[in-house]
C-alpha cells in the first residue's frame, strides 16, 4: 500500500473501532447499523485529520501519532454524537483513550512484523 495512504487507512480503522467498542460498552453483540454509521463518521473525520497532521509534521514517533489520534478522536466524537454514559464528555474521553491505546498497540505490532519481514527478506 502507498506510504501516504497507509496512515490514513490505519487511523480511520483505529478511530472507528474505538468508537464502536465504546459506544456499545464492549458488548459487540449489540452493534447495529446506527452504531456503524456514527462510528464511521467519527472514524473518517478523526482519521483524516490525524493523517493530514502526521503527513504535515512528518513524524514517525509512535507515541506522538497515538496521542494525536486519541485527542482528535475525543474531540470529533464529542461533536458527532451525544455521550451515552457518564457526563456529556465521558464517552468522548473514553473513545479517545481507546483510540490512542489501539493505535499504539497496532502500530507497535505492525512495526514489529515489518521489521521481522525485512530481516528475513535480507537473509534470503
Amino acid at each position: 500500500m502507498n506510504k501516504n495512504v497507509t496512515p490514513f487507512v490505519e487511523n480511520i480503522a483505529e478511530a472507528t473501532a474505538a468508537c464502536l467498542i465504546t459506544m456499545v460498552q464492549g458488548n459487540l453483540l449489540a452493534l447495529g447499523i446506527s452504531h456503524w454509521l456514527i462510528a464511521s463518521q467519527t472514524g473518517v473525520a478523526a482519521g483524516s485529520i490525524t493523517a493530514a497532521a502526521i503527513l504535515i509534521s512528518k513524524t514517525n514517533k509512535r507515541w506522538a501519532i497515538s496521542l494525536l489520534l486519541g485527542l482528535i478522536t475525543a474531540v470529533v466524537d464529542y461533536f458527532v454524537h451525544p455521550g451515552m454514559f457518564g457526563t456529556i464528555v465521558t464517552e468522548a474521553v473514553v473513545t479517545g483513550v481507546g483510540a490512542a491505546v489501539l493505535s499504539y498497540l497496532a502500530g507497535t505490532i505492525i512495526s514489529s512484523v515489518r521489521a521481522r519481514r525485512e530481516k528475513f527478506a535480507g537473509e534470503s
